[in-house]
């Protein structure tokens, strides 16, 4: 969930600056009545734990978390089975967080042929996510989450089952569904929630063939996908290993999807013709006084369709797009502890199809056109916590993207053609910084007064209506909110 959207309010807003005073003086209060905080509702409930078992800081896991979500949501004892549970126990639990909100965005182009700053602030909530999971029997668990928007518009955000142990061992686990990737930086989990921090730039970042031409395929690495999981771990969980056979829709059930390249709308594409496939690998190891450390990689391997074969009333058939074409994301990851200090590093890198850049058809008769190339990039990730307390946790993340090879490098041999892609086309960097403070989190709820602001900056990404040259784009985001769970 995050901030973005709200009902805004026009004009000059109240500054951060101010803002931030306002923020200190309240934490100030909320800090002089803490009380003891615990955790997340529903498994607390269930095995009698504080919620600090599993949260460093709600909904951050913990290792013993991440272990016990590895294990298929088990502890390995009676309270694992649903026939041992009280009747009165239901594994449910409710988020939305009510909020203010300040949005900024320069240089967005308007219908007149100029430019203008635009300032939008007011009070706000977010869709809300009703989770439900546990265990069915022993080594049969589920995760069931629906979410709606913020006016009530429903999705499955997460559907799946997972057969735990298979043949008794901890290396054969099955989940089948639509589920997260085994993405050690999890997005589902973020501690951030704003309209530019409450996702990871470099999880859904897709190149534009020229300024303000953006990608049509869509997909994103943090997006819940489709499909079948094998995982595997060691039974201290320090080694992690998973593969993932997945449907190309991006999470979307009846092999519908986005846009694909060419214009390829609602057909699935290469759903039921071929399937992506997303491996992942951990290990972890203790450095005395400091906790637990944790490196792994990561690769996906996907494919859109660039055209459709078969179109009913001028509406491609969900499943017909052909043509094919790949793109793959890969990376590694290092989750460092230094007692209270944490911090995690990723490297990213990530390469697509010139076909996908530049949203032509794989059919193109005599082929790409001159000046069109298949673009690459590297991004990289350093996303910090100070966990003060249980209660108290600052968060700050930094990302950049730069382009390796543009899509649209020009044609000298055709007068006319555009100009060639400025070599720092679509790059981004952005910042955020927050604090969440828990006045309580035990097993019935959990509370959490938000505070973050997000500056987003993306370079040459549209044309100007007043130059005709390329512009950036810089957009921000200032919230506060009260996220809640129950």
């Amino acid at each position: 969930m995050d901030g973005r959207g709200g009902s805004g309010v026009s004009g000059i807003a109240t500054s951060p600056v101010r803002s931030l005073l306002y923020f200190a003086v309240v934490l100030g209060i909320f800090l002089f009545s803490c009380t003891q905080a615990s955790a997340i509702p529903a498994f607390a409930r269930k095995y009698g734990l504080p919620c600090s078992s599993c949260h460093e800081a709600w909904p951050k896991l913990s290792p013993f978390g991440q272990q016990f979500k590895d294990n298929g949501y088990q502890l390995g004892n009676d309270r694992d089975a649903p026939i041992f549970q009280q009747a009165a126990y239901w594994p449910v639990a409710f988020r939305i967080t009510p909020n203010w909100h300040l949005e900024t965005a320069n240089h967005v182009p308007l219908d007149n042929g100029t430019v203008a700053d635009v300032k939008t602030s007011g009070f706000d909530y977010t869709g809300m996510d009703m989770l439900t999971a546990g265990t069915l029997a022993k080594n049969f668990s589920f995760l069931l989450v629906p979410s709606s928007d913020e006016l009530g518009s429903f999705h499955f955000e997460s559907v799946n089952v997972r057969f735990s142990n298979i043949l008794n061992s901890t290396w054969f686990n099955l989940k089948v569904g639509k589920f997260e990737l085994d993405n050690l930086l999890s997005e589902k989990r973020i501690l951030t929630l704003s309209g530019n921090g409450g996702f990871y730039q470099n999880y859904h970042f897709q190149p534009m063939f020229q300024p303000g031409v953006p990608e049509t395929y869509v997909f994103g690495i943090g997006d819940n996908q489709l499909g079948v999981e094998w995982m595997g771990h060691s039974k201290d969980d320090r080694t992690r290993l998973s593969v993932a056979v997945l449907q190309p829709t991006d999470g979307n059930p009846d092999f519908v999807t986005g846009a694909g390249a060419g214009g390829v709308t609602g057909a699935g594409g290469a759903a039921g013709r071929t399937y992506d496939v997303y491996a992942a690998g951990s290990h972890a190891f203790e450095v005395k006084g400091l906790g637990l450390q944790r490196v792994g990689a990561f690769a996906y391997f996907g494919h859109a369709p660039t055209f459709s074969r078969f179109t009913s009333g001028g509406v491609d058939i969900p499943g017909s797009g052909i043509g094919n074409e790949p793109y793959y994301r890969a990376g590694m990851i290092g989750m460092w502890y230094v007692k209270k200090f944490d911090f995690t590093t990723m490297y990213f890198y990530g390469h697509d199809s010139a076909f996908l850049a530049s949203s032509l058809p794989s059919n193109t008769a005599g082929g790409l056109p001159a000046g069109i190339r298949a673009p690459s990039w590297n991004g990289g990730l350093i996303e910090s916590h100070y966990t003060y307390s249980p209660q108290l946790i600052f968060v700050n993340r930094y990302e950049l993207i730069r382009m390796s090879q543009q899509a649209w490098v020009g044609d000298p041999n055709t007068p006319g053609s555009p100009a060639p892609n400025p070599s720092n086309t679509g790059n981004i960097d952005a910042l955020t910084f927050g604090i969440r403070y828990y006045p309580f989190i035990n097993t019935r709820a959990g509370f959490a007064f938000h505070n973050e602001y997000s500056i987003v900056w993306q370079r040459n990404s549209q044309i100007s209506p007043v130059t005709g040259g390329t512009i950036g784009l810089t957009s921000s985001s200032l919230l506060f909110g009260f996220d809640f769970a129950f």
